[in-house]
């Protein structure tokens, strides 16, 4: 009976059809992942605004507040440096679950703290969900998008963190202002989110291909190209200066405006971070027409004119001009960190990348973490305005030598001789 052979592989492709797990379509899962990455990093800003509120509970000191802080960019850079590149081995979807659920865990554990250790154990748990996902997660949303809209993926994987701290901050600091419970609504909600997603993830197609490896990519591997390590070193400073700046404002700026400005709002706390991070964010929009060199100039020379405005209203007491300060700071913030990586990425071939960027990833989380609990631990015999002096005006000075670096590159580069390291 011939017809039966046709008829055959029709009932053999319906049931091959049938068996086979229903994904969500590309046009959903794009929107659905670059969501996701964005509530990672509203969550990491999440905490900023209501560390006040857990130093006035429990009644810990400024330096195991940054130790709470800096103890998130640490475990964020090892679990990256570990795990960063385990999704190229057995995809992007087991390894975006697993953070995800231990995103949800760390969630459950802010509304469980009680004590500063607690909020301590919260950060570590949070850092390594988040660090586990950024390589995973900002590949994937890549790879997501429509393929006329690959540009748009990356856009967007570039300018989520900035903007998901941003927003966390200033939510976190109205839920602070207005909420009886701020801590349980801000954290249940993320829980709920995160839990949402995992669940949520666990539908989307996966978009690489599984293949051996995946022991050996757990070894960390950190280095710089030859062709790239002039730049890097030349973009040293600037690296310093931005990352730094972030770790200043994500640690004490809201206990500046408890104690130097005499202003106790969650509102305000939730602006110090908001308004660096969405100029931040803004920036390599706003610069994206300029080259690459003279952008980073531009971003470092902000980054000092904040600065100097912010040590002004230091030395005022000027709330606006802090505000104002923030955010030309926060200009530089996210138009030299683009610019930089946008110079290096280049000058690595595509075997190389990944290893250039985890080089980045050391330089910029230390620089986030360490200065910011050093500075937590000065306080105490310093006092926080000297301290916060002192951090801003050694941040100048770096930011000072970046520039000069720099501009001595396009001086040579236009010159057409070669710049040394």
């Amino acid at each position: 009976m011939p017809s039966s052979c046709p008829e055959l592989a029709v009932a053999t492709a319906d049931v091959a059809a049938r068996s086979k797990p229903r994904r969500l379509p590309a046009s959903v899962g794009f929107p659905l992942l670059a969501a996701v990455l964005f509530a990672f990093f509203f969550a990491a800003a999440a905490p900023t605004p209501l560390f006040v509120v857990f130093q006035h509970a429990w009644g810990f000191s400024a330096s195991m507040l940054t130790v709470a802080f800096a103890i998130y960019a640490i475990a964020l850079l090892i679990s990256l440096l570990v795990a960063g590149s385990l999704s190229d081995h057995i995809g992007r979807r087991p390894v975006v679950l697993a953070a995800l659920v231990l995103q949800a865990v760390a969630m459950g554990l802010f509304v469980l703290a009680e004590d500063i250790a607690g909020l301590i154990g919260a950060r570590v748990v949070q850092g390594v969900a988040t660090g586990i996902a950024s390589g995973a997660l900002s590949a994937a949303v890549v790879e997501a998008a429509p393929a006329s809209r690959k540009r748009l993926g990356a856009m967007i994987t570039s300018v989520s963190p900035l903007a998901g701290l941003a927003v966390g901050a200033l939510l976190t600091g109205i839920a602070v202002k207005f909420t009886a419970q701020p801590v349980m609504l801000v954290f249940g909600v993320l829980a709920i989110v995160f839990a949402v997603g995992a669940a949520v993830v666990l539908w989307m197609p996966e978009t690489v291909t599984p293949r051996p490896g995946a022991l050996a990519s757990l070894v960390p591997r950190v280095s710089i190209p030859m062709r790239a390590r002039a730049d890097f070193v030349r973009g040293l400073p600037v690296f310093i200066a931005v990352w730094a700046l972030g770790g200043l404002y994500l640690s004490l700026a809201p206990s500046l405006m408890l104690h130097v400005f005499h202003i106790d709002n969650g509102v305000v706390n939730g602006l110090t971070v908001a308004v660096l991070s969405g100029f931040g964010a803004l920036a390599p929009t706003l610069l994206g027409r300029f080259p690459a060199p003279r952008t980073v100039v531009f971003g470092a020379a902000s980054i000092a004119i904040g600065l100097v405005l912010l040590l002004a209203s230091l030395a005022t007491k000027s709330l606006a001009l802090f505000f104002v300060g923030t955010a030309i700071a926060g200009l530089g913030f996210g138009g030299a960190f683009s610019a930089l990586v946008q110079t290096l990425a280049p000058l690595a071939d595509s075997h190389e990348r990944g290893e250039l960027f985890a080089a980045i990833f050391v330089v910029c989380y230390l620089a986030f973490s360490l200065p910011a609990m050093l500075a937590g631990f000065l306080v105490k015999p310093l006092g926080l305005l000297n301290t916060v002096e002192g951090y801003a005006a050694v941040l100048l000075l770096i930011a000072a030598f970046g520039i000069w670096r720099q501009r001595a590159a396009l001086r040579g580069n236009a010159r057409g001789l070669p710049v040394s390291e």
